[in-house]
């Protein structure tokens, strides 16, 4: 091999080192804790993405995806168009359990600190469409953490009866997503707020659920990041 071509291998391999380096993105760890006295939070999302794109807005309608995720606690469909939005995105995982009060849970995700923004939600259960979230927050820089503190939010998809015939999971094992969309609901997402006292049992007789133990007072979620190492 002469030294021209020596040279000009040990360039090509110099530069596809070097554009291998810029691909790695930094991994950071994301801990959730729930700090409500008697919510349990669904499937967790976590996702890091350009500032471009949003899971909500508040005082606008909420998506689809977001109906699912407050309605119901699937994080299937956000997943889905998350992935699908290419270089929009960096990472996006999901939890697969339950996050009862007191609990913590860490995930791991990539992101680039200089581009991208990171958000994270979650529905309470059990309540109609209430979720937590932070959305589109900043990352931390090398060797840096960030602590934030999320609110409940409301998805405004479903009329908050907090009838046990429309709250999923173990306490109540009724409707998620609901099938009677527009009929009391509020239309639009804003700051969630609690649980009220609506009597015992719903006019068809299921368990109505009161403040006493599934109330909430803002903020319902801790949620601390740290950049921790670049991916090998």
């Amino acid at each position: 091999m002469n030294s021209l071509l020596r040279s000009s291998l040990g360039i090509a391999l110099a530069l596809a080192a070097s554009t291998a380096a810029a691909d790695r993105l930094p991994t950071f760890e994301v801990t959730v804790t729930n700090i409500t006295r008697g919510q349990t939070f669904t499937p967790i999302l976590v996702t890091t993405h350009s500032p471009s794109i949003a899971l909500f807005e508040l005082g606008a309608p909420a998506s689809d995806e977001l109906e699912f995720l407050a309605e119901d606690g699937g994080t299937g469909p956000f997943v889905t168009l998350l992935e699908g939005a290419g270089r929009a995105v960096s990472d996006v995982t999901a939890g697969d359990g339950l996050l009862a009060p007191g609990q913590s849970i860490t995930f791991a995700i990539e992101g680039n600190p200089w581009r991208d923004v990171l958000s994270v939600a979650a529905m309470l259960i059990p309540t109609n469409d209430t979720f937590f979230a932070i959305d589109s927050v900043r990352l931390p820089g090398y060797g840096g953490s960030r602590t934030y503190f999320a609110p409940g939010y409301d998805a405004g998809t479903e009329f908050n009866d907090q009838s046990c015939a429309n709250m999923p999971g173990p306490r109540c094992g009724g409707e998620g997503l609901s099938a009677a969309a527009g009929e009391g609901d509020e239309g639009f997402v804003y700051i969630g707020n609690g649980f009220h006292d609506r009597g015992s049992v719903d006019a068809n007789g299921f368990e109505v659920l009161g403040p006493v133990v599934y109330d909430w007072r803002n903020p319902v979620a801790k949620v601390e990041v740290k950049r921790v190492r670049r991916r090998r």
